[in-house]
């Protein structure tokens, strides 16, 4: 019990330390995503088993077989799938194999979902936990940098080769070519047709799963990118290019254009105000010292 306790303790703990505001923001939210279309492609795959029925009728009724069944599964090595049909000669029935085996492409397309699967947990948890540690030395980012970018080429490919695969195996597994392969109904005289298609839709998602698996992990290239810091230094902002101050631009404005009033009038500065006042008091002074007499008597 005392080692149970200790256990949910420490997990409590980290739960409280974790830095869960980093699944918010495009890096962690994308690995989320990551992690459950991960999750989505290789569990559509790798658990996949069909079946699709036919039936032989032959001229002799009695030797018919009216609800064959065939089945097959993941990993899809169809050369080991067989059904009894009937030779419509005797009561016996004979053996017939599936063609080809894409068990290849399937078992890679799965392998790569699940390793993908466990590195996006992995790293969520570095993200959630160890964030600070992840960004030290700028180590983190670029290891995660170059694991992304294996990853996203290798959906790429994996699914690539998937879809060949299942266009393979859609092939394979039509009842029509099928028939083709049953001896008994290659005479004019026996009857064959399918019953029931084999259900594809699982692994027609599986494929969609995978496209869109490729598409998270190189759009997730961007943002994992940007934690390595390489582009820091290209997307600082220029600095502000110095400008003259007013007086200045003032001042060599005058300079190149001159006022043509003032070369005509050496007088009209802008100091005039004064001089003209000064001037007019000066005559208002002699005026009054040579007015009118102060008195009409001292005339006379």
């Amino acid at each position: 019990m005392n080692i149970i306790n200790q256990c949910v303790s420490f997990c409590l703990q980290l739960v409280a330390q974790g830095q869960f505001r980093v699944l918010k923001v495009p890096l962690g939210f994308i690995k989320v995503l990551e992690w459950f279309f991960a999750i989505f492609a290789f569990s559509t795959c790798g658990s996949y088993s069909g079946m699709f029925k036919i039936a032989v009728e032959c001229k002799n009724r009695t030797q018919s077989d009216l609800k064959i069944e065939v089945e097959f599964e993941y990993p899809f090595r169809l050369h080991q799938e067989y059904f009894h049909a009937p030779t419509c000669k005797s009561e016996n029935k004979e053996p017939i194999f599936l063609v080809g085996d894409y068990s290849s492409s399937a078992e890679f397309f799965v392998t790569i979902g699940v390793f993908a699967f466990l590195y996006s947990t992995a790293a969520l948890s570095i993200y959630v936990f160890f964030f600070e540690k992840y960004k030290e030395n700028n180590k983190g980012p670029l290891i995660d940098l170059g694991v992304t970018g294996v990853f996203a080429f290798m959906w790429l490919v994996s699914s690539a080769a998937w879809a060949k695969g299942l266009s393979d195996v859609k092939t394979a597994t039509n009842p029509d070519e099928v028939i083709t392969m049953i001896p008994a109904c290659k005479e004019d005289e026996n009857s064959c047709r399918e019953v029931h298609d084999p259900v594809m839709s699982g692994l027609n998602t599986s494929v969609a799963f995978g496209f869109i698996n490729l598409i998270l992990w190189v759009g997730n290239l961007w943002f994992v990118f940007k934690e390595t810091g390489i582009i820091a230094p290209f997307m600082r902002a220029p600095p502000p290019e110095s400008k003259p101050a007013a007086p200045d631009a003032y001042g060599q404005q005058g300079a190149y254009e001159q006022d043509p009033y003032a070369s005509n009038q050496g007088g009209y500065q802008p100091d005039y105000s004064q001089q003209g006042y000064n001037q007019e008091a000066q005559y208002g002074q002699g005026y009054g010292q040579q007015g009118a007499p102060t008195s009409f008597s001292n005339q006379m």
